[in-house]
């Protein structure tokens, strides 16, 4: 069986973190409509078999460039940046602290249920989380043209910033689980 390309090959796409979604759904429909077993089902046993295994890369390709968090994933992963319980995959203490007291607000309206404050908590959790999507936006849009030798740098900010995402994306699903639960 032939190796797996990467989505971005598979799609002939340049590797990044934004993509021409529009391009991206084109390429997808051109393929399923070529790559669909139905229109296979005359030939050879192997090549209806390598038709269901082109349809189906075409599937999750397209499930997880479309995605803009499933892309980011996908593409730190193919540079073996998210790797579980990797020493890189640690957060500044900062960070971590900051997250840490947010937890707690959330630990004391679980006990003291405040709606003043649990709106409070939530336009901090929001403020943090636009500061962090704007502070990454130039490297996602500039990595596609970086020098190979710099994508590297750039590949670690991304991860951080992904991993930092994770966990204020826990802190508002926890909050919302609250909001619904008041």
């Amino acid at each position: 069986m032939p190796t797996t390309p990467s989505y971005f090959a598979f799609y002939d796409l340049p590797e990044g973190f934004l993509l021409d979604e529009a391009a991206l759904k084109r390429k997808y429909y051109q393929l399923s409509r070529e790559l669909h077993p139905d229109f296979h089902a005359q030939d050879t046993p192997a090549a209806q078999a390598e038709a269901l295994r082109l349809s189906t890369l075409n599937t999750d390709a397209y499930r997880t460039l479309a995605d803009p968090d499933r892309r980011m994933a996908y593409l730190l992963s193919q540079h073996g940046l998210l790797e579980e319980g990797s020493a890189q995959n640690q957060l500044p203490p900062d960070f971590l602290m900051e997250v840490m007291e947010l937890n707690e607000q959330l630990m004391e309206l679980e006990l003291e249920p405040d709606q003043a404050a649990a709106e409070q908590l939530t336009q901090e959790v929001t403020a943090l989380t636009d500061t962090l999507d704007a502070g990454i936006q130039p490297v996602l849009a500039g990595y596609p043209q970086l020098p190979p030798d710099h994508r590297p740098a750039a590949l670690a900010q991304v991860r951080t910033y992904y991993l930092k995402k994770r966990y204020l994306l826990r802190l508002r699903q926890q909050l919302t689980t609250f909001a619904a639960r008041s």
